[in-house]
């Protein structure tokens, strides 16, 4: 049996590939790309982790000659889906591409996975489809979007609710990451964004090791501990062990998640990036220099999770602290300053 990754050469999908290899010794793990975000030299870096192998394709999931042909050629028991485009401000500036990409491309896969009778998966959503609601943000929360990257997570969850309701073979968890930062702590894969970096640690990261100049915090006057934005970052190792708890619990003989269930993956901490900041400076040695500048429109004060059904449901919880977070990132910006 074989389980299909989509996007998994990218920051996530390589880390959850990653513990996928080292968890098991049986199924076979199938990577499809596209290649648009990431690059196939992180393949050898997983087998270098792992001594593993994957079978990589590049192929687009809007592509369904391309989907049929690999679920023809193996025989897939499940599907974990990352690939989708994933900045938020370049959402806003070319919507339509992540309503192609992200909705389209979902249903082009989901379409290919039912005439297979391939039902089993694992849906790598956002906290971002909880909108503006007061944290700790738990699953029971009524869900909204304030830009077109959330709208097509949100889009994508209703359209798999609607489909687990409609046939019951299908078994689906819709994981619902906060702030993915950190490394593999080989320091031989880790966060690679093209460009300028859209998240906090990779743009801290890339300040500390000269390839940016400084840092913009977005605001300081929010009502925080330090008026800087609290945010609940999660290891991505952390995160990648969620996935394979998420794959075990859709088991249907003995799995815990039924038809389609919502999951949160987060600490249930807060941090601000001041905290992010003074930590990483005092680990990396490095100066850090910051400009405050004006709010982002949408940007809340504090989102963290409440990340209790992941414990109850899945058996997971978060382990690796924020030390452990900034060190693994700073040993995989360090050792790789222009990336793979």
């Amino acid at each position: 049996m074989s389980l299909l990754i989509t996007g998994g050469t990218g920051y996530i999908g390589s880390h959850t590939v990653v513990e996928l290899l080292q968890s098991s010794n049986e199924q076979e793990i199938i990577i499809i790309d596209n290649l648009s975000n990431s690059s196939t030299k992180v393949l050898e870096r997983i087998e270098r982790i792992t001594d593993k192998t994957v079978t990589f394709i590049k192929a687009d999931i809007c592509d369904s000659v391309a989907l049929e042909k690999i679920f023809n050629q193996h025989n897939i028991e499940a599907v974990v889906h990352f690939a989708g485009y994933k900045a938020v401000g370049e959402s806003n500036e070319i919507p339509l591409a992540y309503y192609q990409n992200n909705v389209s491309g979902t249903l082009t896969l989901l379409d290919v996975m039912a005439k297979h009778n391939v039902k089993n998966l694992v849906f790598s959503s956002s906290a971002t489809v909880y909108g503006n609601n007061v944290s700790p943000l738990n699953e029971t929360m009524a869900t909204s979007a304030t830009n077109p990257y959330g709208q097509t997570k949100l889009m994508v969850e209703n359209i798999l609710f609607d489909l687990a309701k409609s046939d019951e073979a299908w078994s689906i968890a819709c994981l619902r990451y906060f702030n993915p930062i950190g490394a593999h702590q080989s320091g031989l894969i880790g966060e690679n964004p093209n460009g300028i970096p859209n998240n906090l640690l990779p743009y801290v990261a890339q300040v500390a090791v000269g390839r940016l100049a400084q840092l913009q915090v977005f605001g300081d006057d929010y009502d925080t501990q330090d008026g800087t934005g609290v945010r609940d970052y999660i290891h991505v190792v952390d995160l990648a062990k969620g996935h394979v708890k998420a794959l075990e619990s859709l088991a249907h003989d003995k799995g815990t998640v039924k038809g389609c269930q919502a999951i949160n993956l987060g600490t249930g901490n807060g941090t601000s990036v001041l905290e992010i900041v003074t930590t990483f400076k005092a680990i990396s040695e490095q100066p850090i220099p910051y400009q405050v500048v004006p709010r982002r429109a949408g940007d809340l004060a504090t989102v963290y999770a409440d990340a209790q059904l992941a414990h109850d449901l899945l058996g997971w919880q978060a382990k690796l602290d924020l030390t452990a977070m900034i060190e693994d990132t700073w040993r995989w910006q360090s050792e790789n300053p222009n990336g793979f």
